[in-house]
């Protein structure tokens, strides 16, 4: 099965039709950072929207794909940025759920979108390779945007779930943790200069 699957993440025109549905969702993902862009200084834009910048990577990665070429860095900012960005989406909308006792459609959406994200990380795996310093220069951006994001507030708003904001920072730092060691274990790292 995972054969099957990884067979069809370098079939064309799936690839084609895959870099169509991210790029999509990409431009949606910032639209709909539209209002909290609106009220954030300039400087903080890169990293206020963190999903559809995930997926701005992996678009790059599906195009380094369909011209056969290699750009580690981005490997590597795809593959952690689209997990992390993704779990922590997912566990966000559970917790809203929780908080206000109800099921959203918006929720769902977002919960099923955000789990497709770090599952397609998983499936490019074949196609990643990276050299030591893309892994200290993702390590640098993750815990960077962390920073941003929970020292600065510039961290995406779910509404009542701001009160959290401190648990969620923790939880977000771990995440970056895990993202990482997942990156160090799973994908190659070239040595060679």
């Amino acid at each position: 099965m995972i054969h099957y699957l990884y067979q069809l993440m370098y079939n064309r025109t799936f690839l084609i039709l895959l870099f169509i549905s991210n790029f999509l969702g990409t431009i949606y993902g910032y639209y709909w950072y539209r209002g909290q862009l609106s009220v954030t200084e300039w400087y903080f834009y890169p990293f206020v929207p963190d999903s559809p910048t995930a997926t701005l990577f992996l678009c790059i990665v599906i195009l380094a794909i369909l011209f056969n070429k290699k750009y580690g860095l981005i490997d590597a900012l795809a593959f952690t940025t689209l997990i992390k960005y993704g779990v922590w989406a997912v566990i966000m909308n559970f917790l809203y759920f929780i908080e206000i006792n109800m099921i959203t459609p918006v929720g769902v959406m977002l919960i099923f979108s955000h789990s497709i994200m770090a599952l397609q990380a998983f499936l490019f795996l074949p196609h990643l390779e990276i050299k030591p310093w893309h892994f200290y220069v993702t390590a640098f951006w993750l815990f960077h945007n962390d920073v941003i994001d929970y020292v600065y507030m510039q961290y995406p708003k779910y509404g009542s779930l701001d009160r959290f904001s401190d648990h969620i920072g923790y939880l977000s730092f771990w995440l970056t943790v895990i993202v990482l060691i997942l990156l160090k274990t799973l994908v190659p790292i070239n040595r060679m200069r």
